[in-house]
């Protein structure tokens, strides 16, 4: 195993305090937590939104920290959910009493958690509402999840809920937005490497020379299917067909796209792999509104990619565009 670290037991605090002192004007760290807050938190008036789960994933979460999208973040060690009172740190570090929205990704640990912080500020009077991500369509149930995995569409639903609470919407119109977004979006992996702990020094799942696993999640789980390695545009046209199956009727509508690098895969293969999806989703009809290609939501080295389809109306697309000042949201 080679990693650019020190002690593996200090590297979520060592990589969080590099990611606030390298956007100093735009985040800062809650004092002996994991948590990720947005400069001016809480915003007068405005509906805070917190996301987070393990560590490994990054950009995710606290680089999606910033006006437009997240007011915090939370932390959790690598591939392991934050803890109930770090997830509360963060809900109170936001809240400016016009509520606080959750977005949870569907991991057990995730779900527990979550759900605990969120009745223990209400114990403390704050409107809490969460929402629950689960556009994973490879697998139904997992050994991280009871129902389907919250993955790489999860970046949608916080650019979004973020946008609609910075227009000033109610705890209640910011919810209602954020499951039209799940509603509406599906996603899709691949791998052609696992990842391997810090701590461990393991690979996550093992793979020949030659082979891909199609269906992974975001933790170094193994997916639904090993298959010998295909070419790009046969992978794109497996994920795509997986991927929009799930969200027919998919002609004449509008779509945002995210081709979303696991780790370790070069942006000439994930360009590679757009190319395919623009050109099948020209065939099918299907008007591309806005593409983002890039490194979203990874899981530490995997070599892979996945694709995320989301079907958007004038108001989602509206949302979609609006600003945003996290560091770690392309456009």
């Amino acid at each position: 195993m080679k990693k650019i670290m020190n002690e593996p037991e200090q590297i979520i605090h060592e990589m969080l305090d590099g990611l606030t002192s390298a956007y100093p004007e735009k985040m800062r760290r809650l004092e002996e937590t994991t948590v990720i807050v947005r400069k001016d938190a809480p915003v007068e008036g405005k509906v805070g939104i917190v996301s987070g789960g393990g560590s490994g994933h990054e950009p995710a979460h606290a680089g999606f920290v910033g006006k437009g999208m997240l007011d915090a973040a939370v932390s959790g060690e690598v591939f392991t959910s934050p803890t109930p009172d770090q997830i509360l740190e963060a809900i109170k570090a936001v809240d400016s009493g016009a509520g606080v929205l959750l977005v949870v990704k569907n991991y057990t640990g995730d779900v527990m958690n979550f759900d605990m912080a969120k009745e223990l500020a209400e114990a403390e009077g704050i409107a809490v509402e969460s929402v629950l991500v689960n556009d994973d369509v490879a697998v139904e149930d997992s050994s991280f999840t009871t129902g389907r995995r919250g993955v790489a569409g999860t970046v949608f639903v916080h650019k979004i809920a973020g946008a609609k609470a910075e227009e000033g919407a109610s705890l209640e119109e910011v919810k209602k937005t954020a499951e039209h977004v799940v509603h509406n979006v599906r996603t899709m992996g691949v791998a052609l490497s696992p990842c391997i702990m810090p701590t461990s020094g393991e690979p996550s799942f093992h793979l020949e020379d030659g082979e891909m696993e199609l269906g992974i999640g975001i933790h170094g789980e193994p997916g639904v299917e090993t298959k010998p390695l295909a070419t790009a545009d046969e992978i794109a046209t497996a994920l795509l067909d997986s991927v929009l199956s799930e969200l027919e009727p998919v002609g004449n509508d509008q779509a945002a796209v995210m081709i979303n690098g696991m780790g370790a895969t070069p942006e000439m293969e994930l360009y590679v792999f757009n190319r395919k999806v623009q050109e099948l989703l020209a065939e099918k009809g299907v008007s591309v509104c806005r593409t983002f290609v890039g490194e979203y939501m990874t899981s530490l080295e995997m070599a892979g990619c996945s694709l995320t389809i989301l079907k958007v109306d004038d108001d989602l697309k509206a949302l979609l565009n609006a600003p945003s000042e996290a560091p770690a949201f392309r456009y």
